[in-house]
């Protein structure tokens, strides 16, 4: 159900990369690249691959990489700069972002303040009016040449780029880099464990193989969908607490498989609060987390729902 003033977007699902905004072209290094990730994905399957430490990690990766990297790194902090903490802090929060293969901290903050500035209509990186698909991943696939024109950095993330350090991951595309040094991670981790148990070198490299399936390829990829899936479903369908100018919903399913981002339309009503649960029954754990930080001296500054700029956005839900 919708609110008054609320974009109810009529979408088929048929229409999923066939219509696209005008300056777009595929990004072939966009499309092996999650392609290949899919397609490693798919050795989950295969028992030689499987442990239930591998799996174990993947789950814990959700939250260290998803929720600490991309919920609170990519999202609150850097973006909408929710709240402050140590240079050191952040900058490992970016860096665990930067391992769920969802680009650069520049470029993410960059395309995610457009998403903002044009939510729902043509301008919007991702938005649902151009296919449910095109919403969740096709927008992924491609080069929006028409926004490079439009000066994506200059306009959405200069202030991202005059730090150093994410230049550096922006300049030199380290951060492709960094996807692989986590490969190395797990592999030489599980592998490296294997060996002090005195286990056999080839039962070593399979232990290390099953971590690395897991805890960095199938890990991503379930994240990349789970955030594709705030993009997508919280446009399309959920309910709505505040009267906002575009199709922004509450979906519970999707704020609980991403750690507190499917409370969008409360977002979307204040995007610069740190906390997205608006309601007592409105879990986030991202902001939970932050709550956690605040009270060990980590997170300051925290901004809380404008509970009176909030007050005349109540819509109907």
């Amino acid at each position: 159900m919708s609110s008054p003033g609320s974009t109810d977007l009529k979408v088929p699902l048929s229409h999923a990369l066939v219509r696209v905004p005008p300056g777009v072209r595929l990004e072939r290094t966009q499309m092996v690249g999650l392609a290949l990730y899919h397609a490693l994905a798919l050795l989950a399957f295969l028992p030689w691959f499987f442990s239930w430490t591998g799996v174990l990690l993947a789950v814990l990766g959700i939250y260290v990489f998803g929720v600490l990297g991309i919920n609170i790194g990519y999202h609150r902090l850097l973006t909408h700069k929710g709240f402050v903490c140590p240079k050191w802090l952040e900058r490992s929060f970016a860096f665990l972002g930067v391992c769920c293969l969802q680009g650069s901290p520049s470029r993410w903050v960059a395309t995610h303040r457009r998403h903002h500035a044009h939510a729902d209509d043509e301008p919007d990186p991702h938005s649902p009016i151009l296919g449910f698909l095109w919403a969740h991943v096709g927008w992924v696939l491609v080069k929006n040449e028409t926004m490079e024109r439009d000066g994506l950095y200059r306009s959405y993330a200069k202030d991202i780029l005059r730090d150093d350090f994410y230049a550096w991951i922006e300049d030199r595309k380290m951060w492709i880099w960094l996807v692989f040094m986590s490969w190395g991670v797990f592999f030489f981790g599980g592998l490296g464990a294997g060996l002090l148990l005195g286990w056999p070198p080839a039962q070593a490299a399979q232990f290390g193989l099953s971590l690395w399936l897991w805890g960095a390829i199938v890990r991503t990829v379930v994240h990349c969908h789970f955030t594709w899936s705030v993009n997508s479903i919280t446009h399309l369908w959920g309910y709505r607490n505040y009267d906002t100018a575009d199709n922004s919903r509450n979906n519970a399913l999707i704020a609980f498989i991403s750690n507190g981002e499917g409370w969008h339309n409360n977002h979307h009503a204040d995007p610069h609060s740190a906390r997205h649960g608006h309601k007592w029954w409105e879990i986030d754990v991202a902001w939970l987390t932050i709550r956690f930080l605040m009270a060990i001296g980590l997170a300051t500054q925290v901004r809380m729902p404008d509970s009176q700029a909030l007050a005349g956005r109540r819509g109907v839900a």
